[in-house]
């Protein structure tokens, strides 16, 4: 499971990656952080989004980092990508995974969609600042088990039926949670074309439009983290989505989300663990430097100073393994690294964000508002993209 270790990791900047950073980093500090808590505090599954940040953000480029420079998008790399996620989620979490849900995306349009279909998809969503997209795989009765499939189980996984008819297919069934769900003009939905064989073999992914006749949004959902960031459920009632939206081919629909996009997702939500966690150690410090208790600084009590070092080290050691791991993928190195570096931020979004939150009780002020909406976004993690154990299985298909 080794990398080639013949190879040289080389952790200096170019001016582009640091330029992007910058543009980030002010961007989450002067646009995203005043907002930030405001947009949290909001009841509702779609009250608290704001468009207003997102066509911002997009006039910057962060909604279309990842499209092709062939394409005319910016064609950032992997680190570029994960240094500006961190960044925005310093900022707020969900706001960053706001605009880099769009990024797996445009890797999977890149890799596998047709020169057509990159025509009719791809040229809208650079012109309409407004323009995300979204995955639909996750069904009631269908979750982790698509992270790594039971072999010969036609039963498990995706249930969401897609029939051919003439130059159309028709596709019945829901599927729920769904990121951009609410907000989302384009999906990559995944069926089941083949419901006798196991997933691997009998499905296959379809662009679907917002607007495709029998195709609506359901509920939204109303969470206790990421608040701002959407989640719904996509109803199909005898949809109509021409053959020219499939993506691959036919029953490829596991190929195809197994490319680019599929070890993107656990670097994006690692990056973005990366920036919660670099935001509690901001937090954190300032608090215990300006609040007192027994007479000094909550900095100058050793407990303290002890849960600090805790949470600066294994903040850096999360940031090393994300840069470690968007290296590698940028050298084409699919080493087990981008699916443990998903595991790993697990644990040390949880243990740090716990800790903000002790350095905080422990001052005797109160709930902290924002101390406990890092916390709130990092409960996520037990439960993105599978959960741990899930991702420990897929590791069994990357080379000894």
């Amino acid at each position: 499971m080794n990398v080639n270790r013949q190879l040289t990791v080389n952790f200096s900047l170019s001016e582009e990656q640091r330029a992007w950073r910058m543009k980030a980093r002010e961007f989450a500090r002067e646009e995203i952080r005043p907002i930030s808590l405001q947009r949290d505090r909001i009841e509702g599954g779609f009250a608290p989004w704001d468009w207003e940040i997102i066509r911002k953000g997009s006039r910057l480029g962060f909604r279309t980092l990842a499209v092709p420079r062939d394409w005319g998008g910016p064609g950032a790399d992997f680190v570029t990508q994960g240094l500006v996620m961190a960044e925005l989620a310093r900022g707020d979490s969900a706001i960053s995974k706001a605009f880099s849900q769009n990024w797996k995306w445009s890797h999977q349009i890149a890799e596998f969609c047709s020169h057509d279909q990159k025509e009719r998809f791809l040229k809208p969503f650079l012109a309409d600042d407004t323009y995300l997209m979204g995955s639909a795989s996750t069904e009631t009765n269908a979750g982790s088990d698509n992270r790594y499939p039971p072999e010969h189980a036609p039963k498990s996984g995706w249930r969401l039926r897609a029939e051919r008819s003439g130059d159309e297919w028709i596709l019945n069934g829901e599927k729920t949670f769904i990121a951009n769900g609410s907000v989302g003009k384009l999906f990559f939905v995944s069926t089941r074309t083949n419901p006798d064989v196991a997933i691997r073999d009998g499905t296959t992914v379809f662009l679907v439009p917002l607007g495709t006749p029998g195709f609506r949004i359901g509920k939204i959902f109303n969470k206790s983290g990421w608040r701002f960031y959407q989640n719904a459920e996509l109803i199909f009632e005898d949809a109509r989505v021409p053959h020219a939206n499939v993506v691959g081919e036919v029953h490829g629909g596991v190929k195809v989300r197994s490319g680019a996009a599929a070890e993107f997702g656990d670097l994006e939500l690692a990056a973005n663990a990366l920036g919660i966690c670099a935001a509690a150690c901001e937090y954190a410090m300032q608090f215990a430097r300006t609040q007192r208790r027994g007479g000094k600084l909550l900095f100058d009590h050793q407990l303290v100073q002890l849960k600090l070092n805790e949470m600066h080290m294994l903040t850096e050691a999360l940031r090393s393994y994300v840069m470690r791991t968007a290296w590698e993928m940028d050298h084409k190195l699919q080493g087990v690294n981008a699916v443990l570096v998903m595991n790993y931020s697990t644990t040390v979004i949880q243990r740090v964000t716990e800790l903000n939150l002790d350095i905080h009780a422990g001052a005797g002020t109160g709930m902290d508002a924002m101390a406990d909406k890092l916390a709130r976004d990092g409960i996520i993690w037990t439960h993105l993209a599978g959960d741990a154990t899930q991702r420990l299985k897929a590791v069994r298909r990357f080379p000894k």
